[in-house]
């Protein structure tokens, strides 16, 4: 099954919130294993990770611990997925490396995508948005050198933006 989300790309964290989109009504790709395979081959991750039912739910938990944070700045949850690995420093023929140390691979997706939101929050928290359409539920990290970009993608929600101005200005 190929991915059927409207905006992807996104760093692991926000991938993970647009998993959940507005077309034609709500959408969920994580209603069931399947789906889960999707978003992990997506991510990168289906080597890494079963798409299972125990793996769901941990995505799941994680999804929601990351909105959380994202939206209403609470972390109880995300701290409470977080518990269930760390990252390893250790030292190797190449030199230093971080390795992920995830005892339950049940947890490894759900870890990794929590994790990926401590990276963006620590970079450059300003820079995690939702789209401001008003009907998208969708997220992204604005790279834009300004930091001034408002959409998840110019060419769908930033032209329905345009369109209805443009027609309320006519009418």
């Amino acid at each position: 099954m190929l991915d059927p989300r409207p905006h992807l790309g996104e760093p692991l964290a926000l991938d993970l919130l647009n998993t959940r989109w507005i077309e034609n009504g709500p959408q969920d790709l994580l209603t069931d294993a399947a789906g889960l395979g999707v978003w992990l081959d997506s991510a990168g991750l289906a080597h890494r990770a079963s798409a299972d039912q125990r793996t769901l739910e941990a995505v799941l938990a994680a999804r929601t611990a990351i909105y959380d944070v994202v939206k209403h700045r609470t972390a109880s949850g995300l701290n409470d997925v977080l518990e269930h690995g760390r990252v390893r420093r250790t030292l190797t023929g190449s030199g230093p490396t971080d390795v992920d140390d995830v005892a339950d691979p049940a947890w490894l997706a759900a870890w990794l995508a929590a994790d990926n939101l401590l990276r963006l929050i620590a970079e450059a928290p300003d820079r995690i948005r939702q789209c401001a359409h008003p009907d998208c539920v969708l997220f992204f990290y604005d790279t834009s050198k300004n930091g001034t970009r408002r959409w998840h993608s110019m060419a769908t929600c930033g032209n329905r933006a345009k369109a209805a101005r443009h027609y309320a200005k006519k009418g």
